[in-house]
């Protein structure tokens, strides 16, 4: 039986790249849902090759050019945040991938939980919002989440066959960046085209430029906290250049489990929607004679404060890492848009943070208000830099 899929955010970069990996397994996976923000054209080309029966454009705008496309081919065609949340429940759906980026993604990967749906996940954002509803939802319906970041692939690959009580931490390995070793003065001068050029992996604009402020990493952390049910003092982060080793395990006699590997997005989705089985691939492999050397730092976060920040939220708990992630999308996108400086971004994550009413146990409603308000409060905080 082929394992059925509903891809979120199939125009992404985990989107197209999940899509790779089916195209090399057809007697494996099959698409049955697409789904994708604004990039029609893209959309419609990935419909028209692996013809799933339901295709979501977010962008109601989009939806004539998509339905125009593809409804003469027997395709399903919706538009809008509702169908998104709601695709992932169909019956035909066995595994969801949730590759959207951001906090759009926390409501469609609650309905595939609820709906008993299998999650590989790839979305921060959830975990980082909401991971104490996101796991009580799992417990309640036996739902495992499945990792697709590597570094928490990496993670969950050296866990197997292990016992919980005999971790003693894990680390998290980093690549620290384009900007890895700079001092404040420099930071305050890094442009866009800077930001945007990480040295190993290719990822989305926003992802990227969180890799470039390590928020990406802090979210990183708050999200094994919750996958692999720890404290924050169990979670390490150490700065990695070269990307091969993407994380480690170290139990309490010392021994220290590696999970290593080429940057490479395909291997940790293709080890998730496979899961349990390992399926063989062509995919370039590790030479160990073209990294003689690899080399492990601490991460500096009084340069880096996403990072540190994440850990406040972290300890704190609440909605407190909702209005972190709330924060830094709206930061983000203003320093996409050339709006305010690199440095600023951390000063308006740590100000919302300051500002929005801490909710020490938030329901679902409470972390959709809180969102809400910090966005707001960011914006206004923005408008202040400006002038």
């Amino acid at each position: 039986m082929k394992k059925r899929l509903a891809i979120l955010g199939s125009t992404g970069s985990i989107g197209t790249q999940a899509l790779e990996v089916v195209d090399i397994n057809p007697d494996l996976f099959s698409v049955e849902v697409l789904t994708a923000n604004n990039n029609a054209d893209l959309l419609i080309s990935q419909a028209l090759k692996f013809h799933p029966s339901t295709v979501v454009i977010a962008n109601e705008e989009k939806y004539d050019e998509v339905y125009q496309a593809l409804s003469k081919n027997g395709i399903s065609v919706f538009s809008g945040e509702k169908a998104l949340q709601q695709c992932v429940q169909l019956d035909t759906v066995d595994m969801v991938i949730a590759a959207m980026v951001g906090y759009v993604g926390l409501l469609p990967v609650i309905n595939a939980i609820k709906a008993k749906k299998q999650v590989a996940l790839a979305n921060k954002e959830t975990l980082v919002v909401a991971g104490d509803l996101i796991t009580r939802l799992c417990k309640e319906n036996g739902v495992e989440l499945l990792p697709v970041d590597s570094e928490h692939s990496a993670i969950f690959q050296c866990l197997v066959g292990e016992k919980a009580k005999e971790v003693e931490k894990i680390i998290l390995t980093c690549s620290g960046g384009p900007f890895r070793g700079y001092t404040f003065e420099q930071l305050k001068n890094v442009t866009l085209s800077q930001a945007l050029a990480h040295p190993n992996w290719s990822m989305g604009d926003k992802i990227t430029i969180d890799s470039a402020t390590l928020m990406n990493k802090g979210f990183e952390v708050i999200e094994a906290k919750w996958l692999f049910d720890l404290e924050p003092q169990q979670i390490d982060v150490v700065i990695h250049p070269q990307s091969i080793i993407h994380s480690m395990v170290q139990f309490i006699d010392g021994s220290i489990k590696a999970q290593m590997g080429l940057p490479n997005m395909r291997l940790p989705i293709q080890y998730a929607l496979g899961y349990p089985d390992r399926l063989p691939n062509q995919f370039p492999k590790l030479n160990f004679s073209d990294y003689p050397e690899l080399n492990f730092y601490a991460p500096d976060t009084k340069i880096f404060r996403n990072l540190a920040l994440a850990y406040e939220a972290l300890e704190k708990g609440g909605n407190l890492a909702c209005i972190l992630n709330a924060a830094n999308e709206v930061g983000v996108s203003s320093f996409l848009k050339g709006e305010v400086g690199f440095l600023q971004m951390a000063e308006i994550i740590e100000q919302t943070m300051s500002k929005i009413s801490f909710i020490e146990h938030p329901s679902i409603d409470d972390y959709i208000e809180t969102d809400l308000e910090a966005r707001r409060k960011a914006v206004e905080i923005i408008k202040v830099f400006k002038n």
